[in-house]
């Protein structure tokens, strides 16, 4: 009986052994082909290392390297302009090559050039101008300046709002209003040039970026009328065409035209002295 029991208890303990050596080869075998998987998904997607915003930057914000942090990012979906090279986003330690954040960016957001200045470059408006570009401000109030909801970075169409030069049917029209300017893109509000803030202010001047030919013709146009903006929506590519309201129009009044004069029946006549009398005696009129 006891021999019968040693015998029970000894293929126990094999088959036991046997089913814990199993299953440590299956966790062993289960472990080496999630590395493996993990291995060859890395491989897959070649990354690089770029640097991204450590915190939130805003505009004028000077950039230090304890605001910066290396993330790798997929190779084949870098946007232009990243910094992969702390030597090139970081000349030196100095305050003259250092750089300065020209557009509000989010934690984890990658640093773009087009989003800081070149070394030792100051974040003002001069930055933000494109070549051949100028900056030309209007002035505003709650009415002309859209309640106070313009931004930099938006775009708006400028409105002439006054009298025209005066001619005969001008002088009936009244007021005209008409639009001069399309898709004007404004660079600062009142003396803010960042767009961060999310709070509506009622400005008095918007800075806008133009053509020298387009600066000129706002600038007239201030000076003989008023102006009004019209924001226009940030995915709309819609290009206005010529607007022009006037009073009569507005108010659907149909223009009068002047009747035509009667030409009036022309006399011809000379005249003969006979004695004290002078007597007119008709005859046919020649040009």
């Amino acid at each position: 009986m006891r021999a019968v029991f040693g015998l029970v208890l000894i293929v126990g303990v094999a088959l036991a052994g046997g089913a814990v050596l199993m299953a440590k080869n299956y966790i062993e075998q289960h472990q080496a082909a999630l590395a493996r998987e993990r291995a060859n998904g890395q491989g897959s997607v070649p990354t690089v290392p770029v640097f991204v915003a450590a915190e939130q930057l805003v505009y004028g914000q000077r950039l230090t390297k304890d605001k910066v942090r290396l993330i790798n990012w997929p190779q084949n979906a870098l946007p232009p302009g990243v910094f992969t090279d702390a030597a090139v986003l970081f000349p030196s330690d100095t305050d003259k090559d250092a750089r300065f954040v020209l557009r509000t960016m989010e934690a984890n957001e990658p640093l773009l050039t087009v989003k800081v200045t070149e070394p030792g470059q100051d974040a003002g408006i001069t930055s933000r101008l494109e070549k051949g570009m100028r900056a030309f401000a209007i002035r505003v109030d709650v009415a002309s300046g859209v309640s106070g909801f313009l931004r930099p970075g938006d775009h708006v169409d400028v409105y002439w709002s006054g009298k025209p030069p005066s001619g005969r049917r001008d002088d009936q029209r009244g007021e005209v209003t008409r639009l001069i300017q399309t898709n004007i893109e404004l660079i600062a509000v009142d003396q803010s040039a960042g767009s961060g803030s999310a709070e509506a202010t009622i400005a008095r001047t918007v800075t806008v970026t133009a053509r020298p030919e387009q600066v000129a013709a706002l600038a007239q146009a201030q000076s003989t009328g008023r102006l009004s903006l019209a924001l226009v929506g940030t995915e709309d590519d819609t290009v206005a065409s010529l607007v022009e309201v006037d009073q009569r129009s507005l108010l659907g009044i149909a223009e009068v035209e002047a009747p035509a004069l009667a030409e009036e029946e022309r006399i011809c006549t000379i005249r003969n002295r006979r004695g004290a009398e002078v007597v007119e005696i008709p005859i046919p009129c020649t040009n």
